[in-house]
């Protein structure tokens, strides 16, 4: 799909796409003010902060900064990259995908995808009919009927098994022409070690389909049902084209509407517990796939909620890999909790043994990932010295310094004290320290990544007048880009934040190369800050007048003018200030000279 941007087709399914019916599907808007309001479906909240504007073809949340066009908008709700969404809707409208875009290799690549996932989706089949259909197939059934995995939960996640036969999968896909090397690189079969030839790689075992959010079959797992060897009990696919753990949740295809309605999600280690779960009614679950757990997969769950629930197994391993996935997600903003399930079992032995009711007693008293994580550092140190203390509070601190509401912030300082046995005071102390090392070392970072220069010290009230003045000037240069040679001119670029600056770079790039700007290349070529602070900046303008919206371009370039002429004012003000003058001093006279030309200048450019 490279090289769609400039083409006939996107503007075709663009024109034929509504975005308030794109978006009305998935959440119910009410008109006010000119616009449709809604709860945003990308964050977790009770007031509609999610806007829609048919007429400027763009939705923007106020709470997430989530925005977009209606192809932005299907990439982020089905979790697709943004040509998969453009796809996705001419598909839905009927609109013909074009080949004449591919290069050849493109085209290769793209019929060699085709055939790797009809080669998984045959492979399902496979293994399905052989679960539910054959003789052989009987021991799988015995074992998901022990596990209280019901015929309708079979069918949802299209569970199969795999005969204990080392070629027939092998013999039976070759038969239709597919090739050993495309089997091999979906990892059905592996080759002999120690002659020619090639095996299959499932044998005796419940399969279960792994698909992406799509729903398409890009790998399987399978559970042993005799392990009387050690032959490990779990066989992943390898990792291939379609198959990346770090990029895999399994049973998001399934659960993902659920995990929206219920605004959480419980994410569990193993397939198996997952379908348990899901075939006891609990929905809402998402498994890693043997694999820690990884911002990858923070991203594609804050899709659907901000609240995670962790549903590991109770055991030490269970712990650690709770304890490492909590500082992948806390950057988030996520809400996290976790679950530990009583004894010491997992969340497949509890729901089959306790039901859901219990299991949603669970979910309700889910303990908060700071609580988690100081009881099992708690659990794990030596409180019987001071140094076993010292290292315990120093080990709790990166976990609770984030805490923003003071109540809750002395809450935690008292908890930590009475558990550690350990004075209140010092307590409080030490969380300073901390807190300001922290601080320090985030200035340090910002101070190293940060490429704008220092604004002047400004009200509130004027770095909003400042901040609408710029997005003013950007959402004309938006539609006549020619006029930021003019802006620049006037206004240095630096005085802009960094992410206008990227904005600003991208106009003027698509200008000096004779393209337009437009929404699919905006999407495509801008980060995503840039691209969620573009399209609250379009979102944003009116329908004025053409003389009256030029009378707003120009107060805004006073505006920007008039704090980069104060920036230089108020050094010079603190600069006389601290100026130790004896006599007639010249330099004195020339710094009070140049104060009272940038006052008028000021003053001028505020009146004119």
């Amino acid at each position: 799909m490279q090289g769609m941007a400039s083409d006939e087709f996107v503007e075709r399914v663009r024109e034929r796409s509504d975005i308030f019916s794109v978006v009305s599907h998935y959440v119910q808007l009410t008109q006010k003010s000119g616009r449709y309001w809604g709860c945003c479906p990308f964050h977790n909240e009770k007031t509609a902060s999610f806007t829609v504007s048919p007429d400027k073809g763009l939705f923007y949340c106020f709470g997430c900064g989530a925005g977009g066009d209606v192809f932005k908008f299907i990439s982020l709700i089905e979790n697709v990259n943004y040509y998969e969404a453009i796809k996705l809707q001419a598909q839905r409208l009927g609109i013909d995908l074009p080949t004449k875009n591919f290069s050849p290799e493109q085209e290769r690549r793209h019929r060699e995808e085709k055939i790797l996932f009809k080669i998984n989706d045959l492979a399902q089949d496979f293994y399905h009919d052989c679960l539910i259909k054959t003789a052989r197939g009987e021991v799988g059934r015995k074992y998901l009927a022990a596990r209280g995995i019901t015929q309708e939960t079979i069918e949802t996640f299209k569970l199969g098994f795999a005969p204990d036969e080392w070629e027939n999968l092998f013999n039976r896909l070759t038969r239709q022409d597919f090739t050993a090397q495309q089997l091999e690189a979906v990892g059905l079969i592996a080759k002999r070690k120690n002659s020619s030839g090639y095996y299959d790689r499932f044998r005796a075992r419940v399969m279960i389909p792994i698909a992406d959010v799509l729903g398409r079959v890009v790998g399987f797992g399978g559970r042993i049902v005799n392990s009387a060897d050690d032959t490990p009990k779990y066989l992943n696919t390898p990792e291939t084209v379609l198959f990346n753990k770090r990029n895999l949740l399994f049973g998001l295809d399934k659960s993902g509407r659920a995990i929206s309605a219920a605004g959480k999600v419980i994410v569990v280690e193993g397939y198996m517990d997952a379908i348990s779960l899901f075939s006891a009614g609990v929905k809402n679950v998402v498994a890693t796939l043997g694999t820690a757990f990884t911002s990858e997969h923070v991203k594609l769950i804050l899709r659907y909620a901000k609240k995670i629930i962790f549903c590991y197994d109770s055991d030490e391993a269970g712990q650690r890999a709770t304890i490492r996935a909590l500082p992948i997600v806390q950057p988030t903003g996520a809400e996290v909790f976790v679950i530990k399930v009583p004894d010491g079992k997992d969340p497949d032995e509890f729901i089959r043994k306790h039901g859901k009711a219990a299991f949603d007693n669970l979910i309700e008293h889910a303990t908060t990932m700071i609580d988690y994580r100081m009881k099992y550092i708690l659990d794990s140190a030596d409180l019987s010295t001071i140094h076993g203390k010292v290292q315990a509070l120093q080990d709790i601190l990166p976990a609770v310094v984030t805490i923003k509401d003071t109540v809750t912030r002395n809450e935690y300082r008292k908890k930590i004290a009475a558990a550690l046995i350990m004075d209140e005071q010092l307590v409080a102390d030490e969380w300073k320290n901390f807190s300001r090392k922290d601080q320090q070392k985030s200035a340090r970072e910002f101070e190293k990544n940060s490429n704008a220069v220092k604004r002047p010290r400004l009200s509130n009230d004027e770095n909003i007048t400042i901040r609408d003045a710029c997005e003013t000037v950007l959402r004309m240069a938006w539609h006549e880009s020619d006029i930021l040679d003019y802006v620049l001119a006037l206004v240095p670029l630096e005085f802009f934040s960094p992410v206008n600056q990227e904005i600003i770079g991208w106009l003027k790039n698509r200008a000096e190369q004779g393209l337009r700007a437009d929404e699919v290349a905006a999407t495509t070529e801008l980060s995503e800050p840039a691209q969620a602070q573009l399209s609250r900046i379009l979102i944003g303008g009116t329908n004025d007048p053409r003389d009256t919206e030029l009378n707003i371009f120009n107060d805004s370039i006073n505006t920007l003018r008039r704090a980069i002429i104060k920036k230089d004012y108020d050094k010079l003000v603190a600069q006389i200030k601290e100026y130790n003058r004896s006599g007639d001093d010249e330099a004195y006279k020339q710094m009070i000279r140049k104060s009272l030309e940038l006052k008028y200048q000021m003053d001028k450019l505020k009146g004119s």
